[in-house]
């Protein structure tokens, strides 16, 4: 794999030195703006350590960036892995499978009809030769794409996140793509907040700390089977002075017993039967719901499979026989 860009042994020279030739000069400015959600940082840090505990090593990774622009404006919403080929003539350098790329983006479009495919994903430092090559081919399906490079090794405070849009420039009389830095904020909604809450302050290392989540379910779990274990022993109890077993008959418990029975809900009275078929039916139908949910979105699915196997006259012909 190709493990260069603070994967291999080079020297921090000649990283800079790759890195500031396909950079563009400081006076460039920008020309968009970046709204990043947090499920895409959380996506690519999970592939990258998926991939490292799989094959034992750190190695570099590669993905798509899906989204939505409006002008000027993009918001990375999400992202999905790319299937990596190795180079024929030389295994070390891996090519992108656009096929594989183009076939995803499609089946993406279908679930979600709002994204767009925005942009790719690497991990490493700073930018290098080989990425403007991989960057040239993305640009056969969007025409300015942008990269986001997440570096699993960054030691800095902020977030290891750097994302770049490309350029055209004009350097001793050829014509080269370069990248410039673009400045970028988090964009969340609240699933998102509750997720990052919850995987950041998850138990980690040796720590036990936990996420607001966690601690209230593990409250209710632990109440929950409090309640469990002490009925149980009342159970246990009443079972074993019906049966005359070696427990003695104690009045004074039975009553209480009976005065905590007394204390539930009238499970006969007809307002509860009319509330417990209430609840029933709402759950059911809910349930039917989802099913025809699903029906519908398979029907969907052999409709799209069924255009693209039938040109336009079939399909005009197959809708009329439908209809």
């Amino acid at each position: 794999m190709d493990t260069s860009d603070g994967y291999s042994n080079e020297k921090p020279s000649t990283s800079s030195s790759s890195s500031s030739s396909v950079m563009a000069p400081v006076t460039s400015a920008p020309s968009i703006s970046i709204a990043l959600h947090p499920l895409v940082i959380i996506n690519i840090s999970e592939h990258w350590t998926r991939i490292r505990a799989q094959t034992g090593k750190p190695s570099k990774v590669y993905g798509a960036l899906l989204g939505k622009q409006k002008g000027r404006s993009i918001e990375l919403c999400t992202s999905f892995e790319m299937k990596m080929n190795l180079n024929p003539n030389d295994s070390s350098i891996e090519e992108i499978d656009l096929d594989f790329l183009n076939t995803s983006i499609s089946q993406f479009k279908q679930v979600f009809s709002d994204f767009d495919f925005l942009g790719w994903y690497t991990t490493g430092a700073s930018p290098t030769e080989r990425e403007i090559e991989l960057h040239k081919k993305i640009c056969s399906i969007n025409e300015s794409p942008v990269l986001l490079k997440l570096d699993p090794f960054g030691k800095h405070t902020d977030l290891p996140v750097t994302i770049y849009e490309s350029v055209i420039d004009i350097i001793n009389g050829d014509v080269k793509m370069l990248f410039i830095e673009l400045e970028y904020n988090l964009a969340t909604e609240e699933a998102e907040r509750i997720g990052v809450d919850h995987i950041c302050q998850h138990s980690h290392s040796n720590t036990m700390v936990q996420s607001a989540v966690a601690d209230h379910l593990n409250a209710q779990y632990s109440a929950i089977s409090l309640l469990n274990n002490r009925i149980r022993v009342i159970y246990e109890y009443v079972k074993a002075v019906k049966e005359k077993k070696d427990v003695k008959k104690n009045n004074e418990i039975l009553n209480e017993i009976q005065s905590l029975c007394n204390r539930l809900p009238v499970m006969n009275s007809p307002n509860f039967y009319k509330e417990f078929y209430t609840l029933y039916n709402d759950v059911t139908w809910i349930s039917y719901l989802a099913v025809i949910m699903q029906g519908s979105n398979t029907l969907n699915q052999y409709l799209n499979k069924f255009l693209v196997m039938y040109d336009k006259a079939i399909t005009k012909r197959g809708r009329s026989i439908l209809i």
